[in-house]
């Protein structure tokens, strides 16, 4: 199997970016729902990562007929139960913006001392090839979530995210670091491991 398009199932530019750049080396044209802006956002109705991702996968393949990665991402803080989880995108409401969402999650957690701020970002990347060949890529990072928001880079809960053995948030991190070690970089470095395997 050989890859020559591959397209985004997403709409959202930084996660596009994201992903376009971390998976450059591999010379594939990338497409994303931005070059096909009347197909509307898949809605997101599986209780578990993997089902959003392959939802998203399989639904866009089917319109498209294109190699297809979709990507569904969460923050799971323990000191919250997991929450917000695969609703990280939507936590503070349906059009919540990253601040929105940044916001609530200071607000729940402002009676949570340091020790007990922890947290992970899980990334699951579902690679929808036709019917029966789909797979799925996951990248885990542990961390803590700090008391404000610190950094300009990035996107989402990034401002408030320290991963375990670094000093400094995600958004503090230029894109080429973040590129480096992120959950949602793990993800797609096992799935650049897979493609080189398969060509």
């Amino acid at each position: 199997m050989k890859l020559t398009r591959l397209l985004i199932a997403s709409n959202n530019l930084h996660k596009i970016k994201e992903i376009s750049d971390i998976l450059a080396p591999l010379q594939i044209e990338i497409l994303s729902l931005k070059d096909f802006p009347n197909f509307p956002e898949v809605e997101e109705t599986g209780s578990t990562l993997e089902e959003n991702s392959l939802l998203k996968a399989k639904t866009i393949f089917e319109k498209f007929n294109v190699a297809t990665l979709a990507d569904d991402t969460g923050l799971f803080v323990d000191a919250l139960n997991g929450q917000p989880g695969v609703y990280s995108a939507r936590y503070a409401g349906e059009n919540a913006t990253y601040k929105d969402n940044c916001d609530k999650l200071l607000l729940n957690l402002k009676d949570v001392d340091g020790i007990n701020r922890t947290a992970k970002f899980e990334s699951v990347q579902c690679l929808y090839i036709n019917e029966t060949e789909h797979y799925f890529f996951k990248g885990i990072v542990e961390g803590k979530i700090i008391k404000q928001a610190k950094g300009d880079n990035g996107f989402g809960y990034d401002p408030l995210f320290i991963p375990k053995g670094f000093a400094k948030t995600y958004a503090e991190m230029g894109d080429e670091k973040k590129n480096d070690i992120s959950h949602r970089a793990l993800a797609l470095k096992k799935f650049k491991k897979f493609l080189s395997r398969e060509h």
